[in-house]
């Protein structure tokens, strides 16, 4: 008899699974969906499917009367440039401090007390002091996610140059290697997969800071069209943005897995064997 732990589904039967809990959901939410509506026609807690389909059709279809632009189209793009741009500052930094202070002890006893201040401040906190600084515009709203994600990034490449093992280096410098030799032809190739592993781990909250700077001080994106129906109390606007907000998160996760085990697929090879 086979124990649990070494039971291990096929690849039809991991879809399946996955798709359990999905399937699980919505049938719940269907069934709370028609017994509200019954008792209330009018209920915007819980919009049937329909009516959100048709709510989402018309904000990616029909133009906007007072801006002229589809507004699901338009919010997209601009959170999604806020994002990117956020996202990538944030990774070129990280991996360049990561670096540095993964590399260089006398530069990691000089900054890794700061970085771990800086990854203590909750970055919600500062976001009126960014809008006091920067304005409603969209640098505030980039800095957000890069102070957000920058300081997590930075620690991780750090931690991860820590955890390479020492004879690595003393071949290297055996070998006549200066210090940016061997940051950049030793620590600087096993890093960058890394980078990409960590920065799937930070979209998560670099779509939180981006939805919140929308929230208070934006004319488009998808937390500003999220909050802007909020008091008109819109579900069927609300529920099928959530899902598009989701549904755009994982495409980007998909996106850096594929770029990551493309590029580096020896560091996916070890991945499987540890």
């Amino acid at each position: 008899m086979k124990r649990l732990i070494n039971l291990t589904p096929s690849r039809g039967g991991r879809w399946l699974l996955g798709g359990l809990p999905f399937a699980l959901l919505a049938i719940l939410y269907i069934v709370q969906s028609n017994q509200r509506l019954l008792d209330n026609s009018n209920d915007r807690l819980l919009p049937s499917f329909a009516s959100m389909g048709e709510s989402f059709a018309k904000l990616a279809t029909e133009v906007n009367v007072r801006t002229g632009d589809l507004p699901l189209w338009t919010d997209t793009f601009a959170s999604l440039e806020r994002l990117l741009a956020g996202v990538l500052i944030s990774a070129l930094i990280g991996l360049t401090v990561g670096l540095l202070t993964g590399g260089l002890p006398l530069l990691r006893a000089k900054l890794s007390p700061l970085i771990t201040v800086l990854s203590l401040i909750p970055p919600m906190a500062i976001l009126p002091i960014l809008f006091i600084a920067f304005g409603t515009g969209e640098l505030a709203k980039i800095a957000l996610i890069v102070i957000g994600i920058t300081p997590f990034l930075i620690r991780d490449l750090q931690n991860q140059a820590l955890r390479l093992p020492d004879e690595q280096l003393i071949k290297a410098q055996t070998l006549g290697t200066s210090s940016w030799q061997v940051l950049t032809r030793v620590l600087l190739p096993q890093l960058t997969p890394r980078l990409l592993s960590a920065t799937r781990l930070a979209l998560g909250s670099a779509w939180l800071f981006l939805i919140a700077a929308e929230a208070i001080a934006a004319q488009d994106g998808l937390g500003y069209r999220i909050f802007l129906v909020r008091r008109y109390l819109a579900m069927d606007v609300i529920l099928p943005y959530v899902a598009w907000i989701t549904l755009l998160a994982f495409l980007l996760d998909r996106l850096l897995v594929t770029i990551s085990t493309r590029a580096f697929p020896w560091y996916h090879a070890e991945e499987s064997q540890s």
